[in-house]
């Protein structure tokens, strides 16, 4: 099959040819794959620009997307990859093999910079969901700041460049301009463009915009080299079903228990809650309907939303792709649908895209980036939420992307009057990560904590 692209990627690809240094802020499914494919194509085929391409993504990405993404297409079957992942032998063996593009894990930069002590032998890096690099304070990061200059090109791609603040831009773009745009320092970054926010004393644990001039400003620094497009609506957007489920006589004991005294008995075990994370964690565990000791043991306390689960899925035919937030979680989902796998790799995406899956259960954190799963459903549930606005958008674009040919439905199973609520509703405002569990959790307690 022939890649054609659509006008607004023929665009993006235009501007990844223009442009050695670049960010492609695309919505979630429209794309960046192929997209960034045939921009390499042109480069090292057309244009003989670029001879070895280095691609950072996630784990599971870098072990099924792309290499399944170039195969799906006749123009791009002919490029050559190596998986550099697994043992260290078997990454060795992966950077010595001849291809095109060389895929890794984020978490193998840092031996990767190492092996070759800081002198990697690619001309062109691409990194998959960039939002990994968002933190100059990582060994990654710091591992990548120095061997930048052996590129002669770098692409960033991600549809959520800024998950938690403006913040997030400055680690990022510098690994594309060396700083040219936003600063050479992230301090020097934060001084011209952002006020301290909230603080204890001396020490500055977050930042604020100084004004809406400000924020203008930094889109317009970085407006040359960034693109983000909106393409046009060829479909109906997915469809969000809250399914609100009461607890049990149980359940609803131990949760009031935490709530109340962050502390509650459960099979003759203590299970304590003494900060506002731990009290959220708890919380969310009983609403789900397990909940850890302190030694880290399971004590199931409700099925109210397995109960639950059952019924939507008579209502609405699977097969589902189902998303838990704790390991218990996952232990009794695989334990009540037995007809349930949990994604591990490309074997399981290929299974599930060919309809041989009923249900795939999957965690936002690790499979909720690049994976492209709308072949195999058009059924999401979330049987716990996350409180990262990032994650819950990246999961729920693994359906409803690009290429989905029916309507997408997002059920989302709620423990009535719990936490749950209170997520539910930060996701929905587009409140972000931790500072909206600290404001439901006070709330929650009545800011006893």
């Amino acid at each position: 099959m022939q890649f054609i692209a659509h006008e607004y990627q023929q665009q993006v690809i235009r501007h990844i040819v223009g442009h050695p240094g670049c960010g492609i802020f695309l919505g979630m499914g429209l794309g960046k794959t192929s997209i960034t494919l045939a921009a390499v194509q042109e480069l090292m085929y057309d244009r003989f620009e670029v001879q070895k391409v280095l691609i950072i993504a996630p784990k599971m990405v870098a072990e099924s997307t792309w290499e399944a993404e170039a195969k799906k297409w006749d123009d791009f079957r002919h490029l050559r990859f190596a998986r550099v992942l697994g043992t260290k032998a078997r990454r060795i063996e992966a950077l010595a093999q001849d291809a095109d593009i060389y895929l890794i894990n984020r978490e193998n930069v840092v031996w990767l910079t190492e092996y070759y002590r800081n002198r990697l032998p690619f001309d062109m890096l691409i990194i998959d969901e960039s939002t990994s690099f968002k933190d100059a304070g990582t060994k990654r990061w710091r591992a990548l700041k120095k061997c930048r200059g052996c590129f002669s090109r770098a692409v960033l791609l991600t549809g959520t460049p800024s998950p938690n603040s403006l913040i997030d831009l400055w680690p990022q773009l510098y690994l594309v301009d060396g700083g040219e745009r936003l600063g050479r320092t992230l301090t020097e970054y934060r001084s011209r463009y952002f006020l301290p926010d909230k603080r204890s004393g001396m020490v500055v644990y977050s930042y604020k915009l100084r004004d809406k001039a400000a924020e203008d400003e930094i889109y317009r620094r970085i407006s040359d080299i960034c693109i983000s497009l909106d393409p046009p609506k060829t479909r109906a957007p997915a469809k969000v079903i809250v399914h609100s489920v009461p607890l049990g006589p149980k359940a609803r004991r131990v949760y009031e228990s935490i709530k109340k005294e962050f502390v509650a008995e459960v099979e003759g075990r203590e299970i304590t809650a003494l900060s506002a994370a731990a009290v959220s964690n708890k919380l969310q565990q009983a609403a789900n309907g397990a909940i850890y000791d302190g030694e880290g043991r399971t004590a199931v306390i409700g099925e109210e939303k397995i109960t639950a689960m059952r019924q939507v899925m008579e209502d609405f035919p699977g097969p589902y792709l189902v998303f838990y937030h704790y390991r218990s979680d996952l232990d009794r989902l695989m334990q009540a649908f037995p007809e349930a796998e949990k994604i591990e790799g490309p074997e399981t995406v290929d299974r599930w895209n060919h309809g041989e899956i009923p249900m795939l259960l999957a965690h936002p954190a690790s499979a909720g980036y690049g994976l492209n799963l709308q072949q195999g459903g058009h059924e999401i549930l979330w049987y716990g939420l996350t409180w990262s606005l990032e994650q819950w958008q990246q999961a729920n674009a693994r359906l409803d992307r690009q290429g989905q040919q029916r309507g997408v439905h997002i059920h989302v199973i709620l423990g009535k009057d719990t936490i749950d609520e209170k997520i539910y509703r930060a996701l929905q405002s587009k409140r972000k990560g931790q500072d909206a569990m600290l404001e439901a959790v006070r709330a929650e307690i009545g800011g006893r904590l």
